[in-house]
């Protein structure tokens, strides 16, 4: 199997890493050369990978295609490409819709839409999928995980909930500073946080059958300091706060159907 990438991010650096280590029967990754250091430095990883400067080489030598190019020039970099009669591609790009993105490849092909995250970098990434598709199951599964939106709602709800990535680091740092206001060194400080959220993901990793709610109860002793930190901070907006900007990020992502 060959697949293509048109654009050469993060993401892309990411699947690709992910992929070379894996078992998965790819016989040639063709990398668009846009950016010359990662796409250097991914050829440099494994013969199987080969880096062109035409993007429209990459779409006539690849059963799959993947979409990845920064949504301010996907349709100056798209349009021009002439796509085979239902050849395989998979966008990765958030903002754009099935019918834009039909509109400017203009042929019938079988198109999906994705979410990878850097994790499968190092195949423990978890990657929204809409509609099934059996082929790009099975290498989402070689990256970690994969889940199967059945509506493009729920998709739009998964690209949303995938934006708390920044959140998140934006919460550790929040607490990073507290503890270092209290006279932990940052080293410490990070070091001891990061460990904190790492146990905790895994401790819900490994109990799939407990909600978030049980799960916050079981770490909560009634009238204790945990119980205390939840409700403060729903009390004070917090729990609010993270709804409304989850609403104003998924308004975006169906704003661009």
């Amino acid at each position: 199997m060959k697949i293509g990438f048109i654009g050469t991010g993060d993401i892309t650096e990411a699947i690709v890493t992910g992929l070379i280590s894996t078992d998965f029967p790819v016989s040639e990754i063709i990398l668009s050369e846009r950016n010359h250091v990662k796409s250097a430095r991914l050829a440099a990883a494994d013969s199987r990978i080969r880096v062109t400067s035409d993007n429209q080489q990459i779409v006539d030598a690849s059963d799959l295609v993947f979409l990845a190019v920064r949504p301010q020039i996907a349709e100056e970099v798209i349009r021009p490409l002439h796509f085979r009669e239902g050849q395989a591609v998979a966008s990765l790009i958030a903002t754009f819709t099935f019918e834009t993105l039909l509109d400017w490849i203009g042929t019938p092909v079988k198109l999906t839409r994705s979410i990878p995250l850097p994790a499968v970098a190092n195949r423990r990434g978890v990657t929204a999928l809409f509609p099934a598709d059996d082929q790009l199951e099975e290498i989402y599964s070689a990256l970690g995980s994969v889940v199967v939106a059945k509506t493009l709602d729920e998709f739009d709800g998964y690209a949303a909930t995938s934006a708390l990535m920044g959140l998140y680091f934006g919460v550790m740092e929040t607490a990073n500073n507290w503890l270092c206001a209290q006279g932990t060194s940052p080293q410490y400080a990070q070091s001891y946080l990061t460990k904190i959220f790492l146990e905790l993901s895994r401790t819900a990793d490994s109990a799939p059958e407990a909600s978030f709610a049980a799960l916050r109860r079981e770490h909560s002793t009634p009238g204790g300091l945990n119980q205390q930190m939840f409700e403060v901070f729903a009390a004070t907006g917090g729990t609010e706060a993270l709804t409304q900007a989850l609403e104003t990020v998924a308004k975006r992502v169906r704003d661009a159907r």
